[in-house]
């Protein structure tokens, strides 16, 4: 039978802990692979979040605390991810450049 049940913000922090913590991982692994060029735009304009984990609550400030870089959240975080895919995959030819490049 269908009940209600409350459920404490402790329980919820303690239930997201590691999947942040992998989070914040993979953020610092990327920024440490990231060319020089890369970085300045980033310092300059902040990392964009996009996807379902952007609509945690506060998720942007734990990365901006995390990194010391400036976070947003996409205007449309869940459409964002199929958008940019789409638009990736109509510069095949870029994506390319960009892979070759990065294992250099």
């Amino acid at each position: 039978m269908p009940k209600t049940l409350t459920i404490r913000s402790e329980e919820i922090r303690e239930a997201l802990k590691e999947p942040l913590s992998s989070i914040l991982e993979s953020v610092r692994l990327t920024l440490e692979r990231c060319p020089p060029e890369l970085s300045a735009d980033l310092v300059d304009r902040g990392i964009v979040m996009a996807g379902g984990g952007a609509l945690l609550r506060g998720i942007e400030k734990l990365v901006s605390k995390e990194t010391g870089l400036p976070v947003h959240v996409a205007d449309d975080p869940l459409s964002a991810v199929a958008e940019g895919t789409g638009r990736v995959l109509q510069e095949l030819a870029f994506l390319k450049r960009v892979a070759s490049s990065s294992k250099t």
